[in-house]
């Protein structure tokens, strides 16, 4: 069964399968896995990039999927091409002469996964090939809330006429609310600080159905934030409909946060569809 994924952010790992190259690897970054295996393998006439051009074939067997939006992902990429020259990676142990290029990159990942501010993220650690899958040792294992999934996963897109329905059927059920909910959409308050929210504020929603819930960021940041130490919030209750979100949901279905999280470190780092090879 393929799992179909909105808004898709990804970071993959290519498997060489060519006798000559056998067991290189390569990394980077896409919005959609099955067309960007495809240019990979097609040469980089079709979009694929120049360092796997005529190297193939080519498997991509594991991807790391939910990011928040593409410059997150584009950092995480950066850092795994480049762990030497990450901030937060350099202190790693180079690639040995008995780790073959597959076992470093899954090293490396592992340490990547467990250190800030990836460590936050709802990301999904995905096998798209099982014969290639690692275990991760119980001391580098991935935190609970990153679920690591097998097979095939596809980029699910979203036609113009499916947001026009969903905005009427939107409008239709705020067409039949009480009085009373009218008024609160009218004059929104904050659930947790009870401020009026003003037009210019930045505020997220809860993604639930039929729940209206709709707050600060910071407010509710600071709701969610269990550990002091802690920055960026995992994981909470709707101050409404009570239910548990994840903080990584809430900033996917607003989109366009996180804009600065990430790899800080500017050298080198990839601003295209396009990794660097890992040999």
């Amino acid at each position: 069964m393929v799992h179909e994924i909105e808004d898709f952010y990804g970071v993959y790992l290519l498997y060489n399968l060519n006798p000559r190259y056998k067991g290189r690897t390569y990394i980077g970054y896409t919005v959609d896995p099955n067309r960007r295996i495809k240019q990979h393998n097609t040469g980089a006439q079709a979009g694929g990039a120049w360092r796997t051009d005529g190297k193939g074939p080519w498997e991509m067997i594991l991807i790391i999927h939910g990011f928040p939006n593409d410059i997150s992902a584009l950092r995480f990429e950066w850092a795994w091409q480049h762990p030497d020259k990450s901030r937060r990676l350099r202190h790693l142990p180079k690639k040995t002469r008995k780790e073959t290029a597959h076992q470093f990159r899954f090293r490396i990942v592992s340490e990547m996964l467990r250190t800030g501010p990836w460590n936050r993220l709802p990301l999904t650690i995905r096998w798209l090939k099982q014969d290639y899958c690692l275990d991760f040792p119980p001391a580098t294992a991935p935190p609970p809330h990153m679920p690591i999934v097998y097979g095939p996963v596809k980029r699910k897109k979203i036609g113009k006429t499916g947001k026009v329905k969903t905005q009427k059927e939107s409008t239709e059920e705020k067409d039949n609310e009480s009085e009373i909910t009218s008024l609160s959409v009218r004059h929104r308050v904050c659930p947790v600080c009870y401020k009026r929210l003003k037009p210019n504020d930045t505020t997220v929603s809860c993604y639930r159905p039929h729940c209206q819930m709709e707050a600060h960021i910071l407010c509710l940041a600071q709701r969610f934030l269990y550990d002091p130490g802690h920055l960026i919030p995992i994981e909470g209750f709707c101050v409404k409909c009570k239910q548990p979100l994840l903080w990584g949901d809430l900033i996917r279905h607003k989109r366009g946060c996180y804009q600065d999280l990430g790899e800080s470190s500017t050298q080198g780092e990839s601003q295209a569809d396009s990794g660097s090879d890992t040999w």
